[in-house]
């Protein structure tokens, strides 16, 4: 009778997993949401601006001493005459503009030299092979974790030589596969370095401050230090939840043991050893114009925080990848010339139109919202709201944590998630007395955690693939229930390390406050 109550539990779970996967494939591309957002905005402001909506509250006055003054909002119609002729005009530079544009391709030229000469992949495959049997699960993980500064080479790169790796330890291959989709996908804002994702996140950030704060500048490391401990916490959890639930799950393997080699070349060798030395000389050069106070990218008063090494991260980030990814490139022998270099540069941007096609269709939605004033009104009375039924704080953000979990079932696209709930969730939180870093890095916690169960997701069907090269009868509905617990497990670990971050006030990264000044 039980073995019958499992079998029909597990029938409904996968039947409510296929209704999610039908929802989710019914919706539209994410330029087309934004497409239709940005008619919906245009409607709904003519509406409000008839009805004379508008919102009064105090704000700073930058330009007069940062004096608090009394501001009046109303709604502006944008089917008026007068708006569609400036909306027209302000098309091109509503997308060249978008903050997220240019930080973005200035260090993919990076990554994408790194990634394409091999020297990513071959780290990887180093330092998986390279771990004692006991610290196999962990590493696997963390390296998971550590790939995603290069998108989706750990997809590719890192879950199936997972199942390779614990192969070889006489492991259960789904279980590596499990622990190294845990750690690229699962763990997707975690990690020791900032990756393409940062300044993207920072750009769509400062943006929506701007609708409440003109001068606000949401900083690409502004969530570093949370997600730097993040690793840690993630990486545990991943390791407890593959050793301890999900491989005594699956039982003793009982199919043949095989596998592409993971073992690195002789030039792939020679390209790490280039690209080690190529790295510690440009750290160490960056040491020399950083550590002392005089220092050539300290500011003029000595200062860090504000200086040309911190506005400069992202060109410095993308240098680190380039140098390094050039110097391997030249001793394994996948780079040969100058050209072989823009090559690269030129496949990494490329890989990039699709971001091109939905920045331009999330660059109208952000400037049509602000323009309307739609999204000062929501936050302004929102937060107004929710500071008079006490639902503020850290209830809050735990509540935007959740909102976002389960929004990415449906959404699994990051960037176009946020674009969405940024205009939205970030004024609002910051009339609260909370700073767009900290909505941030709440929204981010949320997106990660589910990632792994949402059939939505670009790799998650990849990841059935994978599956099912051990397992012939996997699908979504195994994928789904091997995963569950990885994800609840994340978002239980991380939402108790937020609480302990947010009840010591810590900064979320360099010139990154917990509050805002609201």
């Amino acid at each position: 009778m039980a073995k019958s109550n499992s079998l029909q539990k597990k029938s409904l779970v996968v039947r409510a997993l296929d209704s999610i996967e039908r929802a989710g494939n019914a919706l539209p591309s994410p330029a087309t949401i934004f497409l239709v957002l940005t008619i919906a905005v245009m409607i709904i402001s003519a509406i409000c601006a008839n009805l004379g909506v508008s919102v009064t509250y105090e704000t700073i006055d930058t330009a007069n001493g940062n004096a608090i003054v009394e501001t009046t909002v109303s709604a502006v119609n944008l089917l008026s005459v007068e708006s569609i002729r400036t909306l027209i005009t302000k098309m091109v530079t509503n997308f060249t503009s978008f903050f997220a544009l240019g930080t973005v391709f200035t260090i993919i030229l990076g990554v994408s030299v790194a990634d394409g000469s091999g020297m990513l992949s071959a780290l990887l495959r180093k330092a998986a092979t390279s771990a004692p049997r006991s610290l196999v699960t962990a590493m696997v993980v963390f390296l998971g974790i550590m790939s995603n500064i290069a998108s989706s080479t750990g997809y590719v790169v890192l879950v199936p030589l997972g199942a390779i790796l614990f192969m070889a330890f006489g492991r259960h291959p789904i279980a590596g596969l499990a622990a190294a989709f845990a750690g690229v996908s699962g763990g997707w804002s975690a990690n020791l370095l900032i990756g393409t994702n940062d300044p993207m996140f920072a750009g769509m950030s400062t943006q929506a401050a701007n609708m409440l704060d003109p001068n606000y500048v949401v900083s690409p490391l502004c969530n570093w230090f949370f997600m730097f401990a993040s690793t840690f916490v993630v990486t545990a959890i991943g390791t407890f939840v593959t050793d301890k639930i999900v491989e005594p799950r699956l039982g003793k393997y009982e199919g043949a043991i095989e596998g592409a080699n993971s073992d690195l070349t002789a030039a792939e060798k020679r390209g790490l050893k280039f690209a080690g030395i190529a790295a510690l000389i440009y750290i160490v050069l960056i040491l020399i114009a950083v550590v002392p106070t005089n220092g050539l990218l300290r500011s003029e008063t000595g200062g860090f925080l504000q200086s040309p090494f911190m506005s400069g991260i992202i060109f410095i980030m993308m240098l680190l990848f380039l140098i390094p990814g050039i110097a391997f490139g030249v001793g394994a022998g996948t780079i040969h010339n100058d050209k072989d270099v823009v090559d690269l540069m030129t496949k990494g941007i490329s890989g990039l139109s699709g971001f091109m096609v939905l920045i331009f269709f999330a660059a109208q939605f952000t400037n049509f919202f602000t323009y309307s004033n739609l999204g000062t009104i929501l936050s302004v009375a929102g937060a107004n709201f929710l500071e008079s039924v006490g639902f503020v704080g850290l209830p809050l953000i735990i509540a935007l944590i959740l909102l976002t979990a389960i929004i990415n079932l449906f959404i699994a696209v990051d960037s176009a998630k946020w674009a969405i709930m940024a205009p939205v969730f970030v004024p609002m939180f910051m009339r609260l007395g909370m700073s767009p870093e900290l909505t941030q890095v709440a929204y981010r916690i949320g997106d990660s955690c589910t990632n792994i169960i949402a059939p939505t997701m670009p790799f998650f069907v990849l990841t059935v693939a994978f599956f099912q090269k051990y397992d012939k009868k996997a699908g979504i509905g195994t994928v789904v229930s091997t995963m569950l617990p990885y994800s609840l497990g994340f978002l239980l670990g991380w939402i108790v390390l937020f609480i302990i971050w947010y009840v010591l006030g810590l900064p979320l990264g360099p010139g990154s406050p917990m509050f805002y000044p609201a």
